[in-house]
């Protein structure tokens, strides 16, 4: 991708994972609601995303009281190889500042970060890209 940065690739593979989430989300319900005796709509594994969207991830408190606030990002890798990046808000507007990975294990992650400046009242996505796997959350302030 010519004049693509980085950090927008990172962004659309993990808006993508996002699609991917809510796309198996959307199976699965529908899975759910299939007639008795019926394996129209279902997944192969209905308890698992796709692969490529198995990382969990919670935000800490959340929703968040205050601009500057620290939160505590944590997780599962979901069978990625370990937390590389945490991506709050997108890279124009970021809604986390300051953010630093403490353990970036496969089967726990740990990461702090602070809530941005310029952030007011509403909702925006935190993504973690754990090698191989993403997972994405949301992120509610009211300050």
């Amino acid at each position: 991708m010519r004049g693509t940065t980085k950090s927008t690739r990172t962004v659309t593979g993990l808006a993508l994972a996002a699609g991917l989430v809510t796309a198996a989300s959307i199976g699965i319900a529908g899975g759910a609601s299939a007639g008795q005796g019926s394996t129209e709509g279902t997944m192969t594994n209905a308890n698992q995303p796709p692969k490529g969207a198995r990382a969990t991830v919670q935000v800490s408190p959340n929703p968040t009281t205050r601009r500057g606030q620290e939160v505590t990002i944590t997780g599962n890798c979901g069978g990625g190889t370990g937390l590389k990046s945490v991506l709050g808000g997108f890279p124009d507007r970021p809604a986390l500042e300051n953010i630093r990975i403490l353990e970036s294990g496969p089967d726990r992650f740990v990461a702090k970060a602070n809530v941005a400046g310029h952030i007011g009242n509403g909702v925006g996505p935190v993504f973690v890209d754990c090698g191989g796997e993403a997972g994405v959350t949301l992120l509610v302030t009211h300050v």
